[in-house]
């Protein structure tokens, strides 16, 4: 057997939708052997877990090599980021859990394995684009957030410091109390508390809800837009490709249609030929 068909093999096995979703079922597994190790088990499930892991590490290293064997060349495997993470998991992977200095980092490592539903899922790098494109705005949502917290927080240190001082003591303390109004956490337990003594207290809390509620649903829509955006560039993609195969296709009917057109013309000729040859005789 050639390189050249090996690799046609390797590329033609990395591309199965069978074996894709086999790595899937492996991620998901692993994630799940990850979890249980959390909670307190019988010493003959810690082996049967060791001896698991031992297998799904096994299997990554035989799936990265798969895929690194199916690339037309070591660079050009190396110039995909999502190859380099994969790699660097599954090497990472390696690190011995028992009896090692380095356990707790294998541990660790062995987290993230999770991750790698995002460079096999398609639409999962999708979300991530879209929220990586979003993390130099949302730093300047989280500064105007932080003023909305400070301004509102500061006010509440003045009103309210006299009523309830561990939660209203000085500004640090009133911004932690917005957080836990902000997320909903028993806030009417101390809005009536403060309404007790201002009565229209109430809509010092309903103006902070409705303006960092404001603020999240406008990063919220500009997030989805960015997702929409994502979503057509693929679509227009796809329909590049459709367009292009249909032109191809339409060239070669049309270069099927002028061979046809020919054919025709030389059986006409080869018919009118033979009919002024009778015409003569």
């Amino acid at each position: 057997m050639s390189l050249k068909s090996a690799q046609q093999r390797f590329v033609q096995l990395r591309e199965n939708k069978l074996f894709e979703t086999f790595v899937i079922f492996v991620i998901v597994l692993s994630a799940l052997v990850i979890g249980v190790k959390t909670y307190p088990i019988p010493d003959w499930s810690v082996r049967l877990i060791i001896w698991l892991d031992m297998g799904i590490t096994l299997f990554f290293l035989v799936e990265i090599s798969i895929r690194l064997m199916a690339s037309e060349s070591v660079g050009k495997f190396f110039k995909n980021g999502w190859n380099v993470f994969d790699f660097v998991i599954v090497v990472a992977s390696l690190v011995p859990l028992e009896g090692s200095e380095t356990a707790f980092l294998g541990r660790l490592l062995r987290i993230f394995r999770v991750l790698r539903l995002v460079a096999i899922i398609p639409e999962l790098r999708v979300l991530l684009s879209a929220f990586m494109t979003a993390i130099p705005r949302m730093g300047y949502v989280s500064l105007l957030m932080f003023i909305i917290f400070y301004i509102y927080g500061a006010m509440g240190s003045i009103f309210f410091a006299s009523i309830n001082p561990e939660l209203w003591e000085n500004i640090s303390i009133s911004m932690l109390t917005l957080f836990r109004v902000a997320t909903f956490e028993d806030w009417t337990d101390v809005m009536y508390e403060t309404m007790a003594v201002y009565p229209i207290s109430w809509l010092y809390y309903l103006t902070f809800i409705f303006v960092v509620a404001f603020l999240a649903a406008v990063e919220t829509s500009r997030l989805d837009g960015r997702l929409i955006r994502l979503g057509v560039g693929i679509g227009k993609e796809d329909l590049a490709r459709e367009r292009m195969f249909d032109d191809r296709l339409g060239e070669d009917r049309l270069g099927l249609g002028v061979v046809i057109i020919r054919d025709v013309q030389k059986l006409s000729g080869l018919s009118g030929d033979r009919r002024d040859q009778a015409n003569v005789s």
